[in-house]
């Protein structure tokens, strides 16, 4: 599902990837595991289709993610470590949307987002205030909105960053949710005991 080879991103002269080569396959839950500055966000965001590798080629179910990024993106859903909300949106409009950002119809949009909200456990903070949310309500909308389209890969950025231990329960427990539906899902931490509990493999 997921093919990296020789996959370099430099700076000039600094070098962030050097040589990656990773294969995952379908359905499996990888942790990518390393020190902040490994160069593990640098992979996510050109698996993301977000940056452009200095070498090497990035596959996502058999897709070139920099050849055809917007195939590529049909396939993927990316939760950064940091990521923006939108002031003034309720949790609903926010999910609805992106819903319509990625061309799905008012029908589906309003079927989806009610399962999303009870799979990320938000449904009592449907007509809640986005930027009132608290760190981890807003990491589970951030999931939530990751997988609006149904994407076969989760590219998985930190998610329990910046979490306190309930959060982070709640945030393994969806996890292993999504696990059970067959998704393949690279997720990154520096902290391996994190992972260890969620994942098929580890690297």
């Amino acid at each position: 599902m997921i093919e990296i080879t020789g996959l370099t991103k430099k700076y000039g002269k600094f070098v962030a990837l050097e040589d990656l080569n990773l294969t995952i396959d379908a359905g499996v839950v990888f942790g990518f595991v390393g020190a902040n500055g490994a160069g593990k966000s640098t992979t996510f965001s050109i698996l993301s289709t977000l940056l452009a590798p200095t070498s090497g080629q990035a596959f996502v179910n058999g897709v070139n993610v920099v050849e055809n990024p917007a195939e590529a993106r049909k396939y993927l859903g990316y939760m950064p470590d940091f990521f923006g909300v939108y002031d003034q949106l309720k949790v609903d409009e926010y999910l609805d949307f992106y819903g319509a950002s990625y061309g799905l119809t008012h029908a589906d949009r309003a079927r989806l987002i009610p399962e999303l909200l009870e799979l990320v456990n938000l449904t009592d903070k449907r007509y809640a205030y986005v930027d009132l949310l608290s760190r981890g309500m807003k990491q589970r909308l951030c999931l939530a909105r990751t997988l609006i389209h149904d994407p076969k890969v989760l590219i998985l950025d930190e998610p329990a960053s910046g979490l306190d231990p309930r959060a982070r329960t709640e945030m393994r427990d969806i996890l292993k949710h999504l696990k059970t539906m067959g998704k393949t899902i690279l997720i990154s931490s520096h902290i391996l005991p994190e992972l260890a509990e969620i994942c098929d493999e580890i690297g």
